[in-house]
């Protein structure tokens, strides 16, 4: 069976989580303790846990089909039968018809609009000015995948979108609701709501217009209906900008606590660009903004774990068998930093992936991996290579020197924020 803490080591877990509030220094102790399968011990909350190579490669591949993804948890209320948590058949007919438009050969046709929407964030920053990238960071995701998937202008619906799309992150992010899963959640209604009608209302508008070449005239000419399209939306809408938003931010902020780095990517892109805009990412190569993303994913991938219901009984090592009908998560931080596999794990390192250093297979796995890697790996990468690439040509940053620690939301977000001064470079 899993291994489950003695008296010591639950004292110890107990007052990690609250000195930080966080599942994520618990978690590591019980992994160092336990090995890579064991259960968190909380009231009415106490799931498996698994991580290191050969656990994600048997969730991820060789034993999936014991896995099944929908659940009864918040996730599943707000995005109905999106493409993420529908399993079987229903999602790979969903993922059929949406990978075409996310796809490597779909990437040149983003470029544009991925500078343009950077552009227009940053158009209001000020020499001098303390701004937190974890916001701006958001802020280029929305407008970037309303643009680009549906063909929408959001920048003047953001402002009164922007509490109600925070309050769905909110609402699917761990809270007391794990302990009690009927727990009253006053305070949300309102907000999704104003989500569901405003993507209603796209749908509609395109359902009388010209069709464009985007994800969402794949989902119309399929013939899914309005509710089922406003699934497969809200879930690239959340998921989608939500994880480009912790990339973005938590690579500003290792960049900014870690300056002789930056110094070295700008002069590369200097050196690469010449000025000139960054080109389209299939063609485009910057070794050390690859491998700057590359460290970021690892030390804080957005999602950084996996939640599945167990269907059929699984063995993951002599004698630690993780019955059916369990809640089983695997942890791709605990992977991402486990030091037998990582040398210096904690430390920001992104000389590691130089040259195509290897790592044993499934020991990295920011998309997740297998049949069900994330549907939107390429389009964020290039996202982020473009992203990061325009502001460093146009801005330079300092870091702010604010603490910031690593919050369990959606997804894995340096919280307050990144707060850096930015002064204006030049003018692409």
């Amino acid at each position: 069976m899993p291994q489950n803490p003695d008296t010591e080591t639950g004292k110890i877990v107990l007052r990690a989580f609250l000195k930080e509030r966080s599942l994520l220094s618990p978690m590591r102790i019980l992994y160092e303790r336990l090995g890579n399968v064991f259960q968190i011990p909380l009231p009415s909350f106490h799931p498996f846990v698994v991580a290191g190579p050969d656990a994600n490669r048997k969730v991820l591949v060789t034993d999936r089909n014991k896995l099944l993804w929908r659940n009864t948890d918040p996730v599943t209320d707000l995005l109905g039968h999106g493409v993420l948590i529908t399993d079987g058949e229903e999602h790979d007919h969903y993922r059929e018809l949406m990978e075409p438009a996310l796809s490597h050969n779909e990437l040149p046709r983003y470029t544009e609009r991925m500078l343009l929407q950077t552009d227009r964030v940053t158009a209001n920053w000020l020499d001098g000015q303390t701004i937190n990238m974890l916001v701006e960071s958001r802020k280029i995701a929305l407008l970037i995948i309303m643009d680009a998937l549906f063909s929408v202008d959001f920048h003047e619906d953001m402002p009164r979108l922007w509490t109600p799309i925070l309050k769905a992150i909110e609402f699917i992010s761990p809270g007391p609701w794990i302990l009690w899963r009927k727990i009253p959640r006053p305070g949300y209604k309102n907000h999704l709501t104003a989500v569901n009608e405003y993507l209603h209302g796209i749908i509609r508008a395109r359902r009388a217009a010209d069709s464009k070449p985007d994800l969402l005239n794949h989902l119309l000419q399929a013939g899914l209906s309005d509710d089922l399209i406003r699934d497969q939306m809200l879930t690239m809408l959340i998921a989608g900008h939500d994880t480009s938003t912790a990339l973005l931010a938590w690579t500003f902020a290792l960049l900014g606590q870690n300056p002789n780095v930056m110094n070295r990517l700008v002069s590369e892109l200097d050196a690469t660009l010449g000025g000139q805009q960054p080109p389209s990412p299939a063609g485009w190569q910057p070794r050390l903004l690859d491998d700057v993303i590359k460290e970021a994913l690892r030390l804080y991938p957005p999602i950084h774990i996996g939640n599945r219901h167990v269907a059929e009984q699984m063995d993951f090592s002599p004698g630690r068998l993780v019955p059916a009908g369990e809640r089983l998560f695997y942890s791709i931080y605990l992977s991402h930093r486990d030091p037998s596999i990582w040398e210096k794990a904690d430390e920001f390192c992104p000389e590691r992936f130089e040259h195509g250093r290897k790592t044993p297979p499934f020991a990295y796995v920011p998309f997740g991996g297998g049949p069900r890697a994330c549907i939107g790996a390429a389009f964020g990468q290039a996202e982020a290579r473009l992203v990061i690439a325009r502001l460093l040509q146009g801005f330079s940053f300092q870091w702010a020197g604010k603490t910031i620690h690593a919050h369990m939301g959606a997804t894995l977000e340096p919280r307050p924020g990144v707060f850096m001064r930015v002064q204006r470079r030049t003018t692409l």
